[in-house]
């Protein structure tokens, strides 16, 4: 008789069975990796308006009524269906075609604060200012945003 050489079943499946839990880990890792590009191209976006915003503070005669700033615009790009601002310049980004609901129709904000850290209520200088803040109407998972724009 004829020694048989090879796996067994068992052998195969145990194989298989790891194969298929390396390739759930990899195609989540991926997916919550593009979901963060598609969030950094907006991050552009905010970056522009915040730009003229503290551009308004710094030099304008007065502070503009909600989407008056000079940067409001609808269906601006792939990713973003709209940005608004409201009365004391915070910024809200509204996404879209992310393709994933945690993301869709969701909001980004960008606020600008004073050197006591509120919302700017007046002419003078934005010190800095605070992304992603569930106060400022922000309602995307933290692990979406990139790390400078956690609420901070």
């Amino acid at each position: 008789m004829k020694k048989q050489s090879g796996f067994t079943l068992i052998e195969v499946m145990i194989v298989v069975v790891i194969i298929g839990v390396l390739a759930v880990v990899a195609i989540r890792s991926m997916q919550s990796y593009s979901m963060r590009a598609k969030v950094a191209e907006v991050m552009n976006i905010l970056s522009t308006c915040r730009t003229l915003v503290s551009e308004v503070y710094m030099t304008g005669d007065y502070i503009p009524n909600p989407n008056e700033w000079g940067c409001e615009s609808t269906d601006t790009s792939k990713y973003v269906s709209g940005v608004s601002t409201t009365g004391e310049g915070i910024i809200k980004v509204d996404l879209r075609g992310m393709g994933d609901l945690r993301l869709d129709n969701h909001t980004i904000t960008m606020a600008p604060l004073d050197s006591s850290g509120s919302v700017m209520g007046a002419l003078g200088r934005v010190v800095r200012w605070r992304c992603g803040a569930v106060a400022d109407g922000t309602d995307v998972s933290v692990e979406f945003l990139p790390g400078t724009c956690r609420g901070n």
